[in-house]
Order: C-alpha cells, then sequence, then structure tokens
C-alpha cells in the first residue's frame, strides 16, 4: 500500500494524515472516479505550516482553512505558493461561481468587493472569510429585489410577439451597471423560458413526438388545444413556480456551500483537477468510487450555472436509454408527472437528489445539447448493472470476406482494490485476447473510445500484454522524483497486428495504454484529433484525520482530493495538454466541442523528461504514409463520414450563434430547423456486411437483446467501419 505521512506540530496539536491509496481519476475535468494504487512504497515528511494563528481562533474554518494552505502549498504538484497574486486569480474564480451568468451583481458590486481580491491567501489561514460575509450582504438584497420583481413580472401577460435579442452565452455578457439594467436582462431572461415552455406545450398539442425511437412503444398522450392567451399564461405560470424553487435554494444555502465557492477558487487555480469536497459531496464521492447506488448512471460536474453530463455510466440507466450523453447541460429535472423543477445555478449536491432515486421510478430530464437542442429524456432509475462496464469481446468481419478480427471494448480501466481475487479488466482483457486467438482472428481493435481511465495498474499490465517486458510509463512527482513502471511479463499474449482507437474523452490510464503502444510501434492508433490530455494523478485525503481529538469539531470537514504526480510516457514526452495524437486522424465528430484539458483554466503544461531505453516491436512495421492514404481516400467516398463532416461544419456555425431572437414566431422556426437538421444529420443506417459474432454464449433474452444493441452500434458506426479496413490493409 502507497502511504504518504505528514507530521505537523503545532503548540500542543499533533496533526497527522496517511494516505491509503492514490487515486488516479481518469476522467477530464473535475474528474471524481476510480481508485489506483502506486505498487511502490513511499514515505515522505513534510511541514504544512502553522494552522493554528491563536488559540483564540480555533474555529472550524480555521482549522479546515490551515489544513488546506498546508497541502496545495506542500503536497501539490505545480508548488504553487498562495500569495497575492494567485489570491486574484481565486477571486475571478470566486466571482464566477458566484454569479457566472452575470444575472445578480452590478458592476460597483464587484469594483466593491474587489478590495479583497488579495486577501485570499490570508483569509483562509485565519478563517475569517470576509469576502464571503460581505458577498452574501450584497448578494441577499439583490435576490430580494430581484425575487419581487420576478414575482410582479410574471403576474402579468408577456408580449411574445415583440422583437427583441437576449445572449444566451454568459461569458459574452458584461456586468451591467444599473439595477434598470440589471431588471431588462431578467426579463429577456424570463422571457426566453417562457418561449421555451409556450413551445413544449404547442409540441404536445400537435403530437411532436419527443421520443423518435420507434422500438420504445409510448402511447400518445392526447392534449387539448390551446389558445395563445391560455398558453401564455400557462407558460409563465410555470415558470413562475420553477424561479420561486430557484430563490428558496438560494435562501436555504448552507454554511458549507458558501465555504465550498471560497476554498474550491482556490483549489480551482492550482488545477482543474484539484478539488475540496465538502463532508456531504464526499459522501456522494464514495458512492460514486465504489459504482453501487440506484440512479440514472450518470457523472455530473458543474459548469457555472449549469450542471453537465460529463460521462455516462456504462450498463447504466441512462446508457440502456441511449439519449443522455456527455457534454449534455441539464437545465430541468422531473419526478415523474409532476412539473419540472429548473437546476441552473443549483449547487450540484442540490441537483443529484432530485436526480437520484430508487429503482423503477422515473425522472424526466430537460436537457440541453451542445448543438443547441432542447430535449426532455425520460429515464426510468436503475441500479447500475456491473456486467456492462466491464471488457466485451466480439469477432468483426466483412460479409463474404475470409479476413476476420477481434474487437475489445474496455469501457474503464477497474479493479477491485478491497478484494485481491476480485474482478479486473487485465484478466478480462487477456481471456479475451486467448479466446480470440482460438477463433483464429488475424487482428484486432482495441477501442478505448470514451474511456476515462482507471487503475494504473491495469494500464502497465494491459500494454504489457501485447509485447515483451519493459517499461510503459514514467511517473514524477512533486519534488521531482520519477519512477518508471514497468511490465515484468516476458510473455506476449497477442502477437498479431493490433488497432487502438482513441477519441478526445480518452483520457488518463486510456493514454497511457495507447501511448505506450504506440512508442512501441506494436500498435495503430486511430481516431479524432487528439485525446484528453490529462496526465495527472490525484490523492484523495480525509481532511478529519489531521486534527486530533482536542480540536475536532461535531462536523466533519470533508477531504481534498490534490494532484500531485504527473504521467511521462517511455519516450519522455507527457501525455498531460496534449493528449496523444492518433497516427491516423479520423474527422473528429466532436471537434466542435472544447472538450480537453488544452481547453481548462489552470491546466498544467505540457512538459518533456528523459526517454528510458524500450526496445521496439519488430516482427512486423505498419506503413502508416500508405495506410494513411488509402484511408483518407475511402473517408472520403464514405456517405457516413460525408455526414460527419456536415455535422461538425454546421455545429461549428451554431456554437457561435448564441444571440437568441425573442419572438415566438422566430423562436418556433428555429426549434423547428434544430429539430429537422438534428434528424437530417442522424447516422441510422445499419451496414450488414459488418458480420458480428458474441464473444461470450448468450444465455438467456436479454443477454440476446443486449448483444444485438451492441452488434447495431457496430454496424451502424463509421469509425469501426473504417478500422475494419485499415486492418484489411496493414494485412495486405
Amino acid at each position: 500500500m502507497n502511504q504518504l505521512k505528514f507530521l505537523l506540530l503545532t503548540l500542543t496539536i499533533l496533526l497527522s494524515f496517511q494516505v491509503s491509496a492514490f487515486s488516479l481519476f481518469g476522467d477530464d475535468e473535475d474528474d471524481k472516479k476510480k481508485n489506483e494504487k502506486i505498487p511502490k512504497e513511499e514515505s515522505s515528511k513534510g511541514v504544512l505550516g502553522s494552522i493554528v494563528p491563536s488559540r483564540a481562533s480555533y474555529s472550524r474554518e480555521a482549522i479546515l482553512g490551515n489544513i488546506l494552505k498546508g497541502l496545495l502549498e506542500n503536497t501539490h504538484y505545480s508548488k504553487k505558493e498562495m500569495n497575492d497574486k494567485l489570491s486574484e486569480n481565486a477571486f475571478k474564480e470566486f466571482i464566477k461561481r458566484m454569479d457566472y451568468g452575470k444575472q445578480f451583481f452590478l458592476k460597483s458590486d464587484i469594483k466593491k468587493l474587489e478590495k479583497y481580491k488579495d486577501r485570499f491567501d490570508d483569509d483562509i489561514k485565519s478563517g475569517n472569510i470576509v469576502i464571503l460575509k460581505e458577498t452574501y450582504t450584497i448578494l441577499d438584497k439583490r435576490l430580494t429585489d430581484i425575487e419581487k420583481f420576478v414575482d410582479e413580472l410574471l403576474k402579468k401577460p408577456m408580449d411574445l410577439k415583440k422583437d427583441e435579442t437576449f445572449e444566451t452565452d454568459e461569458e459574452k455578457r458584461d456586468f451591467v451597471s444599473s439595477e434598470s439594467e440589471l431588471k431588462e436582462r431578467w426579463r429577456k431572461l424570463l422571457k426566453l423560458n417562457i418561449l421555451s415552455r409556450y413551445t413544449d406545450m404547442l409540441d404536445e398539442e400537435n403530437g411532436v413526438e419527443k421520443d423518435k425511437d420507434k422500438k420504445k412503444k409510448k402511447k400518445k398522450k392526447v392534449v387539448k388545444k390551446r389558445s395563445h392567451k391560455e398558453r401564455e399564461k400557462e407558460a409563465r405560470e410555470k415558470v413562475a413556480k420553477s424561479y420561486k424553487k430557484i430563490f428558496k435554494r438560494f435562501k436555504d444555502e448552507k454554511q458549507d456551500d458558501k465555504l465550498d465557492k471560497f476554498y474550491n477558487s482556490i483549489a480551482k487555480v492550482y488545477d482543474p483537477h484539484t478539488l475540496y469536497f465538502p463532508p456531504e459531496e464526499k459522501e456522494d464521492f464514495d458512492i460514486d468510487m465504489t459504482g453501487k447506488l440506484e440512479g440514472i448512471g450518470a457523472l455530473l460536474r458543474e459548469e457555472g450555472p449549469y450542471i453537465k453530463v460529463e460521462r455516462i455510466i456504462p450498463g447504466s440507466a441512462s446508457w440502456k436509454g441511449k439519449e443522455l450523453e456527455a457534454e449534455d447541460l441539464i437545465l430541468k429535472v422531473a419526478q415523474a408527472e409532476d412539473e419540472p423543477v429548473d437546476v441552473v445555478d443549483t449547487p450540484l449536491r442540490d441537483a443529484v437528489k432530485l436526480i437520484r432515486g430508487k429503482k423503477g421510478t422515473e425522472v424526466r430530464l430537460t436537457v440541453k445539447k451542445p448543438s443547441g437542442i432542447i430535449k426532455e429524456i425520460s429515464i426510468i432509475r436503475d441500479v447500475v448493472v456491473i456486467e456492462e462496464s466491464y471488457v466485451k469481446h466480439s469477432v468483426i468481419q466483412f460479409k463474404g470476406d475470409k479476413k476476420k478480427f477481434g474487437y475489445i471494448i474496455i469501457p474503464k480501466f477497474y479493479r477491485d482494490f478491497a478484494d485481491r481475487n476480485g474482478r479486473n479488466c487485465t484478466d478480462d482483457t487477456r481471456k479475451a485476447l486467448i479466446d480470440l486467438k482460438k477463433r483464429g482472428v488475424d487482428g484486432v481493435i482495441l477501442d478505448l473510445r470514451n474511456n476515462g481511465g482507471g487503475a494504473l495498474e491495469d494500464a502497465r499490465m494491459i500494454s504489457g500484454l501485447f509485447f515483451k517486458k519493459g517499461p510503459v510509463v514514467q511517473v514524477k512527482d512533486h519534488q521531482g522524483r520519477s519512477e518508471v513502471l514497468r511490465d515484468y511479463d516476458e510473455k506476449v499474449v497477442f502477437d498479431k497486428p493490433v488497432v487502438v482507437m482513441i477519441n478526445r474523452f480518452s483520457a488518463s490510464a486510456s493514454e497511457i495504454v495507447a501511448a505506450a503502444l504506440q512508442d512501441y510501434e506494436r500498435a495503430l492508433i486511430v481516431g479524432g484529433e487528439h485525446s484528453h490530455g490529462k496526465g495527472t494523478v490525484q490523492a484523495v485525503v480525509e481532511l478529519d484525520k489531521y486534527v486530533s481529538a482536542l480540536l475536532r469539531t461535531s462536523s466533519k470537514l470533508g477531504a481534498l482530493k490534490i494532484t500531485i504526480q504527473q504521467f511521462y510516457r517511455v519516450n519522455g514526452s507527457s501525455t498531460q495538454y496534449k493528449g496523444v495524437t492518433p497516427d491516423i486522424i479520423f474527422p473528429d465528430q466532436y471537434s466542435y466541442i472544447e472538450s480537453g484539458e488544452r481547453y481548462l483554466d489552470y491546466s498544467l503544461p505540457w512538459e518533456k523528461i528523459d526517454a528510458v531505453p524500450f526496445n521496439k516491436w519488430k516482427k512486423f512495421k505498419y506503413p502508416i504514409k500508405k495506410l494513411k492514404t488509402k484511408s483518407a481516400l475511402r473517408v472520403s467516398k464514405n456517405s457516413k463520414f460525408a455526414k460527419v463532416n456536415k455535422a461538425i461544419e454546421w455545429f461549428k456555425k451554431r456554437k457561435d450563434q448564441t444571440v437568441r431572437k425573442l419572438n415566438i414566431d422566430n423562436y418556433l422556426s428555429l426549434r423547428k430547423t434544430l429539430r429537422e437538421k438534428s434528424e437530417e444529420l442522424k447516422i441510422e443506417k445499419v451496414n450488414k456486411d459488418i458480420m458480428v459474432k458474441s464473444g461470450k454464449k448468450l444465455k438467456n433474452d436479454a443477454d440476446k437483446e443486449r448483444f444485438d444493441e451492441f452488434k447495431e452500434s457496430l454496424q451502424k458506426d463509421p469509425y469501426i467501419e473504417e478500422t475494419i479496413n485499415i486492418l484489411k490493409d496493414i494485412l495486405s
């Protein structure tokens, strides 16, 4: 077990801390995912600095703040000092967290708060967080005024035919100068909400199906036609009801929620993956780590005022429904037939409480797709089916072709650290390769798309299944000490051609495997422009372990997820920031989405260290230049890739069109265009020339149904089709 020990003696206080295991979090952004143990035993000592300025200030905030300050300054990989310069950046983050949508504060309010911008480093230590008190004094006043204004405004009919516009991109807005301008911003925001509700009702009346999947038989709901006046009134009432709940949530905000904004504005400046968990959120984190809960099976994070879907857990209710996707913004949540609750500007944990629920119950999510399309999705909550998140394999080939290939998908690098005999993805991948060898496949596709990472140990060992022993990845800590993690098994489980598929959602451990196989020239890497670029390791620190029984308060302190190491390829290049660049680049269907480490504020820079000696694969070489040429020609003639390219161009243009016309006719026209374009760009054609055979015996109808869905997804996927063609080119 890997341990870090820090000893701190301040006055009569002995604070000690042990990290039982480092956690390797593989998803892009504020990943709250998987555990990893680094095999080498390590012990180091460090002084965190004085955590108690005076006996009179033994407040919970002083104790918590000093522990966080000590950990961030002394153990974070970046070695940043908490000073005035860092405070100024933290101030900017704090204002974003307080009012990302620029809907509450005036320019004069921000100016007033700026006097505290260089005090974050001092206040975290003293526990007297003055800016929080000042900010919430201003916010309470603004909230009272705005709530009264909203209540009065929504009692009167709104002119939905008046021509005017509203900027929907918060980053393009600025804080307003006067209260009258602020009210005008709110009037337009409310009008946009009313237009959305109005058009939803119109869709219901006109029988527009929200669920286009013909396989799902839904009983059509007969809705009585309303007049324009009735529709507008009902839409207004729904918006009023929704905002009453929003304002109530603001008023009911707990002290921990307020402290969360302050502490995480500091943590974010260290890097995007360093995060303070208040006690309640730490419990959610623990649930997520076990993967055992009843709900929809989506990992969520806060992004400005929104709740964003970070990743869909394979096998979950969301994964089975195939409608909720990574990058979707959740706008509203409804329980079965209840009225939707607006979750914009709602703390993550509060939104999660609404979304989570017992198995078999229905939750309806109103989401905004990256394309701008607003859609309502119904999900029946369930227990996450762990089986679906395990390695799957099959035999895949073109109809009438003698060449056949193995297809292995690794959704994540899983390992049960609590049980040595528990299931892990290395053993499952090894079994899949052995089975595929018995079936006489001529090559293997290793699909790591959307794989957010996981156990470093499995990334190391899975890489070693394809070559003889040697280094796999280098790890460097904040003190500059580096270590080479190797595969020691000389046995090569599979020695035929391998093509690894990645995309910009392939992160951390999956990038290690792709990079190692690319450096060894053992596999050909194909995919979008780049992988995610997360090359860092985080440790999760239980903060209560720092406090002696003498000073421990009745409420827990929570935890800190902190970046303590960085990965490097065997060639010395880091996977951090840049990610892995494929040998053959396909049209990137997600290129219009700014997803990846390079798009995150305060992400650690790319670095390079010395390479380590390793023996490249010698059995055969991949003629990359010829393979690129042949692939590019096929892609240019492929009708599915033509749709992909068309979608990329369309979404890129739509992305910058953030000003909405607040006119009912324009709004209806836009929604119609978005719906039609979405249908037009869908890739629905099934290529039945792609033959897929299951890698395991199908025991029951459920197994057969799951396999049929899996098979169809492969037959629709142009990237799979082209990867098979590349393998054929390699063999020829």
